[in-house]
């Protein structure tokens, strides 16, 4: 049971900000940092608390959820300059919610202990719809005692959590599985369409005969819909899919493990962030065949219809 409701947020992008509002709407404190001052008036606005520094934000709370983009961030908000670890009281818990690599959250565990501090290794899935209805899946590794803490502030924003034993790193390690799929089935998704409506398939036909066929995935059904609606606005970045892929491909090396498959569509997201969808929805991927080969998604909603 949580020692109080009082929660810290640090990272107020689409997943943090999600966490952050699902928490309020469930009678939780929030108090929050980020580096974007609009993200922090956002806060305020719903009710949380912005704090203009991060060892101010942590002071007095019970758990501190980490949602930022990538280790380097976690180790500054953690163990940097003002960082969490000189203002965390006393038997804080430290939910380390980032897609990071393994060993990294492995490592960050240890530290954290060494200075008197528990951390949970728990990377999320659900996107940023999933962070805001309080829905996400939650892939958490570490001490039994630090879970009985925080049981209660980790069932208001889940709706799974998976345990996955003691050790600091397993969480970061399912995670990265489930990222290597769902960039495969991306870039696969994004193909397959090009691939279809340049043979001159029907675009929406085209979705919906393989949404109900073998070769449908939940990428497929999610993502084809915003290729169709030529709708590019970011739920989850091209970029973040050149740095997750990036993680499996480099725990992929230090395992001397071959991923083929990874490494293609790794390939798909480097070219979309070059030619300039980097910040466009991971979707945007698509748009690397449209160059290509001149695909023109309306014209194809009529092809045959």
């Amino acid at each position: 049971m949580i020692a109080n409701r009082k929660i810290c947020v640090l990272g107020l992008g689409s997943m943090g900000m999600g966490v952050a509002l699902s928490l309020l709407e469930r009678q939780f404190e929030v108090i929050g940092f980020d580096i974007n001052d609009n993200a922090m008036k956002n806060l305020e606005s719903a009710g949380g608390v912005a704090k203009s520094s991060i060892r101010a934000a942590v002071e007095g709370c019970s758990a501190v959820i980490v949602l930022v983009v990538n280790d380097k961030q976690v180790e500054e908000v953690l163990f940097g300059k003002e960082g969490a670890v000189e203002g965390l009281s006393s038997g804080a818990v430290v939910v380390q919610s980032s897609t990071v690599p393994a060993a990294y959250a492995k490592t960050c565990g240890e530290r954290l202990l060494k200075q008197g501090f528990e951390m949970i290794d728990a990377p999320v899935s659900g996107g940023a719809a999933g962070a805001r209805s309080g829905n996400l899946s939650i892939m958490a590794s570490g001490p039994d005692s630090a879970f009985e803490q925080v049981a209660d502030m980790m069932e208001a924003i889940s709706g799974k959590i998976h345990r996955l034993g003691t050790e600091h790193g397993i969480g970061s390690t399912v995670k990265t599985v489930n990222q290597l799929l769902a960039g495969v089935h991306i870039a696969a998704a994004a193909e397959a369409m090009a691939f279809g409506v340049r043979a001159g398939a029907n675009a929406r036909e085209l979705y919906d005969v393989i949404s109900g066929s073998a070769g449908s995935s939940w990428m497929w059904q999610n993502r084809v819909p915003h290729i169709l609606d030529e709708d590019y606005t970011p739920l989850s970045a091209v970029d973040i899919f050149v740095k997750d892929l990036g993680i499996v491909l480099g725990t992929g090396h230090e395992l001397r493990f071959p991923l083929p498959l990874t490494a293609a569509a790794h390939q798909q997201f480097l070219a979309a962030a070059s030619s300039g969808f980097g910040r466009e929805d991971d979707s945007a991927v698509f748009k690397v065949f449209q160059k290509l080969s001149d695909i023109k998604i309306k014209e194809h909603e009529q092809a045959n219809g």
